[in-house]
C-alpha cells in the first residue's frame, strides 16, 4: 500500500473512531425503520451486485445513441429483476405497493445519465393509479408493471408548461363512432419534453382539452397508444421523436409528439374523475381538484428524489474534505484535513443539517398524502388545498435547496469536483432539473403565495384555516425579551413570516384600492408574494425538524447529534436571513451575535461526526459512482486509474496529430 493510500484510509478510520452515536440507529431512521432498512439492503444486494448493471466502458466516453442503447439495456434487465424477485412481486401487490418500489432511492444508480424508463415508473403507472378506472387498471396496469407496455406523461409542450389552461392540444369526442379526436393545431402545441417519448415508450398518458358537444372542458388524461406493440413503429397519425441533447440525462430520450386527427376509443379517457358517456355527455368530477392527488404524490417523490442527490453529494465532499491535506494552519506544520478549517466545515455541515430537514418534513407531506388519499376515497377533500400548497412548496424548496447545495458541496472539493468521475456534474445536472419539471418553481411558489394570501384574510374574518397556515392568527408582541431556544427561534420565525405576510397582503390591497385590478395588483408584487411562500415554506420545514426530532426515541448519543444538526439548520436560516428577523423586532442585534457565536461553536461540535453521519447515509460505492467518495477513502489512486481510461491515452499519439498539429509545426519551421 503506497504511503498516500495509507493516509487516506488512517484519516478515515481515525474519523470513524471519533463516532459518538449508533450509526444503524441513524441509518433505521433515515429508512422509516429497522425493517425498512433490511428490506432496502436486501434488494441492494440483489440489484447491485448483478454485473448486468455494469458498463463496459464509461458512459461519457460513449456516443449519444450508445449511451441511449446502454441505459435503455440497464432500465429493462431493472423491470425483468422486478418480475423475477418474489419479495418485490409481495410488496407490489399491496395498495401503496408500487410507489413503495418506486421511492427506493437506489435504483436511480443503476443508470447514470437518466433512465429511459422512469416517467413509466414515476408518472405513467401513478397516473394510472391515481385517475384510472378499476376497469382500466385491470386493462392497462398490470401490463404497465410488468414492463409489456412501455408509457410515458405527455402534458408539456412547446409552447405551455406548467400553465394547463393554456394546452392546445385537443381531444374532440365524436359520438358517431365513440371516440376522441386528438389533434395539434399549432406548432407550440407540439408536445415536448416528455423523457422516454423520443423512442422508448409506446403509450402515454397524453393531457388534451376535451372538446364534446361544442363545450370545451379543460385539460384531461387520455392512454394514447403510440407505438405498434409488435414492431415498435410509429402509428399512422402521429408524429413522435427524440427533441435533441439536454443539459444532463441524454439517456431519457425526452421527445416530441404531434397529432393529426388521430382517433382512440372513448373508453381511453381516464374516467376515475370525469366521464363521457356514449352520447357525449359530460359527467363532471366531484371536485376539480381531484387531480390534484397524482401530482402531489410526484411532487412529494421530487422532494426525497432531490435530498437523496444531496445526501450522495455530501457523502462525498466529507469524506473527500477528511482525506485531503491543504496548507499550513501553523507554519511548519503538517498540512491539516481540509475539514479542520472552518471555513470547510461551513460548507458542508450546514448540507448534511439540510439533508434530515428536507427528509422529515417530506416524510411529513408524504403522511399527509396517505391520509388526504383515504379522506377522498370516503368522499371528503377538506385536506386537498393545504396538502397542495405543501406539496408545491416543499418541492420548489427542496428542488432549489438541494441543488445550491451540490453545487456548494462540489465547490468544496476543488478543482477534482469539476472531474465528470467525482459524480458532481452528473448529480448536479440531475437535480436543477427538478427545478423545473413537474411545476416550475416560481409557478408553485406563486401558488403557494395565493394559499396563504387566502388564508391570511379568512383568518383575519374569523374564519378556520388549515394547519399549516394556522399559525397567522397568532399574537405578534415583540415587547418580551427573546428566548434563544429551539421554542423562542420557531416563535421569531413565525413572528417574521406573520411580519411579512402581514405586509405583503396590505401592500396588495393598497395596490387594488388606488384602482388597479387584483391581477395586475399582483404581478407587481410577484416577487414579494413568492418570499412569502419561501418564508412560510422554511417555517414549516424548521418546524417540523424541531418537532420529529424531539419526538423520536432515541439514544442519548444520537439525540445529541440531531439536535446539534437541527439547531444548526435553524440558527444558520437565521443568520443569513437575518434583515428579516431585525426589521420585525422578532430578534435583535445581540441575539444575532450570539447565534453567531452559537453557529461556531456547533460547526466545532459536529465537525468529528460528520464522517460517520454520512456513513449512516448507507450509500453503497456504487451508488456514489465518485473516485472522490469511496468508503476506503482511496481518492488518488481512483483519479489517476480513472484518467487512465479515457480513449486519447490509448495512443502516445492521437491520430489527430498527424491530420492537424504536425503540418502546423511543419509549416512553422
Amino acid at each position: 500500500m503506497s504511503i498516500m493510500k495509507q493516509q487516506c484510509v488512517s484519516d478515515l478510520e481515525n474519523e470513524r473512531k471519533n463516532c459518538s452515536f449508533d450509526k444503524e440507529e441513524l441509518t433505521n431512521i433515515i429508512d422509516g425503520g429497522v425493517e425498512k432498512t433490511q428490506f432496502r439492503r436486501r434488494l441492494e444486494e440483489y440489484f447491485l451486485r448483478d454485473p448486468e448493471f455494469l458498463d463496459s466502458i464509461g458512459p461519457d466516453y460513449m456516443s449519444h445513441e450508445d449511451r441511449y442503447a446502454n441505459e435503455l439495456r440497464k432500465a429493462c434487465h431493472m423491470i425483468h429483476k422486478f418480475s423475477e424477485n418474489e419479495e418485490i412481486n409481495q410488496v407490489i401487490g399491496r395498495p401503496d405497493g408500487v410507489r413503495s418500489i418506486m421511492g427506493l432511492g437506489f435504483l436511480g444508480a443503476l443508470t447514470r445519465d437518466g433512465n429511459p424508463l422512469q416517467l413509466h415508473l414515476g408518472m405513467f403507472i401513478p397516473t394510472l393509479i391515481g385517475q384510472g378506472t378499476p376497469e382500466q387498471q385491470e386493462k392497462w396496469l398490470g401490463k404497465a408493471v410488468l414492463g409489456e407496455i412501455i408509457g410515458t406523461y405527455a402534458q408539456t409542450e412547446m409552447g405551455h408548461g406548467t400553465f394547463l389552461r393554456g394546452l392546445e392540444t385537443t381531444a374532440t369526442y365524436d359520438p358517431s363512432t365513440q371516440e376522441f379526436i386528438l389533434h395539434t393545431p399549432t406548432i407550440t402545441a407540439t408536445k415536448w419534453w416528455p423523457g422516454g417519448l423520443g423512442k422508448t415508450a409506446n403509450y402515454a398518458v397524453v393531457m388534451a382539452q376535451l372538446y364534446t358537444k361544442r363545450q370545451c372542458y379543460g385539460p384531461h388524461p387520455f392512454l394514447v397508444q403510440l407505438r405498434d406493440e409488435t414492431t415498435h413503429q410509429s402509428l399512422p397519425g402521429l408524429t413522435v421523436g427524440e427533441i435533441g441533447p439536454r443539459l444532463g440525462m441524454n439517456t431519457s430520450d425526452n421527445g416530441f409528439l404531434r397529432f393529426d386527427h388521430f382517433r382512440i376509443p372513448r373508453t381511453n379517457m381516464l374516467m376515475k374523475h370525469s366521464q363521457v358517456l356514449e352520447d357525449g355527455t359530460y359527467v363532471k368530477p366531484l371536485s376539480s381538484k381531484l387531480a390534484y392527488g397524482t401530482m402531489v404524490y410526484v411532487r412529494v417523490g421530487i422532494c426525497f428524489y432531490s435530498c437523496h442527490l444531496l445526501q450522495k453529494a455530501v457523502t462525498i465532499a466529507t469524506r473527500y474534505s477528511a482525506v485531503r491535506h491543504q496548507s499550513e494552519m501553523l507554519p511548519g506544520m503538517p498540512e491539516p484535513q481540509i475539514l479542520d478549517y472552518q471555513t470547510q466545515q461551513y460548507k458542508v455541515l450546514p448540507q448534511i443539517a439540510t439533508v434530515f430537514a428536507l427528509l422529515f418534513s417530506a416524510r411529513s407531506v408524504g403522511d399527509m398524502f396517505v391520509e388526504a388519499t383515504k379522506s377522498m376515497n370516503e368522499g371528503s377533500l377538506a385536506l386537498l388545498p393545504e396538502l397542495h400548497a405543501l406539496s408545491c412548496g416543499l418541492k420548489a424548496l427542496s428542488s432549489t435547496d438541494s441543488t445550491s447545495g451540490i453545487d456548494i458541496c462540489r465547490l468544496s472539493c476543488g478543482g477534482h469536483g469539476y472531474l465528470a468521475s467525482s459524480s458532481f456534474p452528473r448529480l448536479y445536472t440531475l437535480c436543477t432539473a427538478t427545478m423545473t419539471y413537474e411545476g416550475e418553481n416560481t409557478v408553485l411558489w406563486l401558488q403557494v403565495a395565493r394559499y396563504i394570501i387566502k388564508s391570511y384574510q379568512a383568518a383575519k374574518s374569523g374564519k378556520v384555516v388549515g394547519p399549516s397556515v394556522a399559525y397567522l392568527v397568532g399574537k405578534n408582541t415583540t415587547d418580551v425579551k427573546t428566548d434563544l431556544s429551539n421554542a423562542g427561534l420557531l416563535e421569531a420565525c413565525r413572528k417574521s413570516v406573520c411580519a411579512i405576510v402581514a405586509e405583503v397582503e396590505s401592500r396588495l390591497q393598497h395596490l387594488c384600492s388606488k384602482g388597479q385590478d387584483f391581477h395586475h395588483a399582483w404581478n407587481n408584487m410577484s416577487v414579494f408574494l413568492v418570499k412569502c411562500a419561501q418564508v412560510h415554506t422554511r417555517y414549516y420545514v424548521c418546524e417540523q425538524y424541531v418537532q420529529i426530532i424531539e419526538n423520536l426515541k432515541l439514544s442519548d448519543g444520537l439525540r445529541a447529534v440531531l439536535r446539534n444538526l437541527c439547531r444548526l439548520y435553524v440558527v444558520n436560516h437565521i443568520i443569513v436571513h437575518q434583515g428579516d428577523f431585525l426589521r420585525c423586532g422578532a430578534l435583535s442585534a445581540s441575539d444575532m451575535n450570539a447565534l453567531e457565536e452559537e453557529m461556531s461553536d456547533l460547526l466545532a461540535a459536529l465537525r468529528p461526526q460528520a464522517v460517520s453521519i454520512v456513513d449512516a447515509f448507507d450509500l453503497d460505492d456504487f451508488i456514489l459512482d465518485s473516485v472522490l467518495g469511496s468508503r476506503d477513502g482511496n481518492v488518488y489512486q481512483r483519479l489517476y486509474d480513472e484518467a487512465l481510461k479515457s480513449p486519447l491515452n490509448q495512443k502516445d499519439v492521437p491520430d489527430a496529430y498527424y491530420k492537424y498539429l504536425r503540418p502546423l509545426m511543419k509549416a512553422n519551421l
